[in-house]
């Protein structure tokens, strides 16, 4: 996110009200604007067309939907969003623009087609055995595909630091599926929920499209070069792994109390714990400004301490590097506490204000009981995610496998483990798998810390690396050896 850090600094080097303002409204632009007017969203759109009014069984199959087409499309784009990601990179670094476009048309085969193998299936199960039409089934289909768009072509946009544009895009593409959807109910006479989804589905086309324009107006040329971006899987086979079971981690203590005796099904296809579910978005919601402030705070200042860092590694000297490395560390200890202060106070405060004003609104019982120890373990789990990031920056792989898979792997196993206690301890699972990714996260970066020299000055290779015959060992023959074989 390089030069997210300048423009921040421009808002908060003025230090008054209205800049600090400015400048969170700003963070929230590049972060979780997105999400946030997809959620504003879709409850506008149900008031304003008389969602609670619909029958029960209508209701929750709609809600259903949505839930599925949001967490499945995400957990078939995020294998790849990262390898793509970084092809990406370095193609803009050595001026390769004209492949851009190959790694976008071979990144969206490759997504597809699991997404399909994922969702065909299920859509023929949700109309056979769950007798939903046609037409109801074929749109949901084409939502998620069209989801599966959208958080796929937002890689491209992120890393041309379009973020503002991703923000204008989503609005647009909610505000016209506000706009279809009540004309769709009041002009048309549809019933609510095909209204609905109907128009989210034009909406999430409509942004995907403008998405897909953004990145052609940027990228023009087309080398047709597709082989290079299949060797970026097999050599960066560490950052699909890491991000398909940090995203499956986010979900997987979902899926566990999806099969418990509170689980509900919807039309014989649908599965989810009500209680649960709504419990886990209202943990996430309470500590969801942790990424917010972990951006701010790492693209004004621990960016610079990296970047001076690698200034003095490419023409420093000894003294220079050392130096620079301690400050950086120190301000990464730094980043990492203050993000722990300042999203504890506000954890707490949301925290408060939920126990005291939701219970009004019907958010009560079972919900209330689970979401103490769910926000704690979603406290913990944003602060291993931005441990995880410093892997990256230190291009730690192993590291960053090794902190998701124990997060995942905990997180299932402790999941299981606590399903039948009471539902005050449901979250456990998730508090004990994310603590566990954050201590493996942090004992990685401070072994990168006492042994970042060899990490860095000792992972090339003085001869280019080839399959084929040994090449002779002799290094250098002197002169007066040649004369005597000529003699000879």
């Amino acid at each position: 996110m390089a030069g997210v850090g300048v423009k921040l600094n421009r808002f908060f080097e003025k230090k008054s009200i209205a800049a600090d303002i400015a400048g969170f409204t700003y963070s929230i632009v590049i972060t979780i604007a997105p999400v946030l007017m997809v959620i504003i969203g879709i409850l506008l759109m149900g008031r304003a067309l008389g969602l609670g009014g619909v029958p029960y069984l209508e209701k929750e199959l709609f809600s259903c939907t949505i839930l599925y087409v949001f967490i499945f499309a995400l957990l078939v784009v995020s294998p790849f969003n990262a390898v793509l990601s970084k092809y990406m990179q370095d193609a803009i670094y050595e001026e390769r623009y004209q492949d851009i476009l190959p790694c976008y048309y071979l990144g969206l085969l490759i997504t597809m087609i699991p997404g399909c193998l994922l969702g065909i299936p299920f859509c023929l199960w949700e109309h056979f055995v769950g007798g939903v039409g046609v037409f109801y089934v074929f749109v949901s289909f084409c939502t998620y595909l069209s989801m599966i768009l959208v958080f796929y072509s937002m890689i491209y946009l992120s890393i041309c630091k379009d973020y503002e544009k991703i923000s204008i895009f989503f609005l647009i593409g909610m505000a016209a599926a506000f706009g279809l959807a009540w004309l769709l109910r009041f002009r048309f006479k549809w019933e609510v929920p095909e209204s609905m989804l109907f128009s989210l589905m034009t909406g999430f086309f409509l942004i995907a499209v403008l998405e897909f324009t953004a990145i052609k107006r940027y990228f023009v040329k087309n080398s047709n070069r597709y082989m290079p971006v299949l060797r970026y899987f097999r050599k960066w086979w560490h950052l699909v792994v890491t991000n398909f079971f940090y995203t499956f981690g986010l979900y997987i203590h979902n899926f566990v109390f999806w099969t418990d005796d509170t689980r509900r099904i919807v039309a014989d296809t649908f599965v989810f714990n009500q209680s649960y579910d709504m419990a886990t978005c209202l943990a996430m919601f309470t500590n969801i400004s942790a990424t917010v402030i972990f951006v701010t705070h790492m693209e004004m200042h621990f960016r610079g301490k990296y970047k001076l860092y690698s200034e003095a590694v490419i023409g420093g000297k000894k003294i220079d590097i050392e130096n620079t490395k301690s400050r950086m560390f120190r301000q990464l200890g730094n980043e990492l506490m203050n993000l722990v202060r300042v999203q504890f106070i506000i954890s707490v405060v949301i925290y408060l204000l939920c126990v005291v004003f939701l219970p009004q609104y019907g958010f009560a019982g079972m919900v209330m009981r689970m979401y103490p120890c769910l926000a704690a373990g979603y406290f913990i789990l944003f602060l291993m995610y931005a441990a995880l990031l410093f892997l990256y920056y230190f291009n730690d792989l192993p590291g960053a496998i090794l902190t998701v898979l124990s997060f995942f792997v905990v997180t299932l196993s402790g999941s299981i483990a606590v399903m039948d206690m009471a539902e005050i301890w449901h979250g456990m699972g998730l508090v004990i798998g994310s603590f566990v990714g954050w201590s493996v996260a942090y004992a990685r970066l401070r072994w990168i810390e006492r042994n970042l020299d060899t990490h860095v000055f000792c992972q090339g290779f003085m001869v280019k690396q080839a399959k084929g015959p040994k090449p002779s060992g002799l290094v250098y023959k002197r002169a007066d050896e040649n004369k005597e074989e000529e003699i000879g």
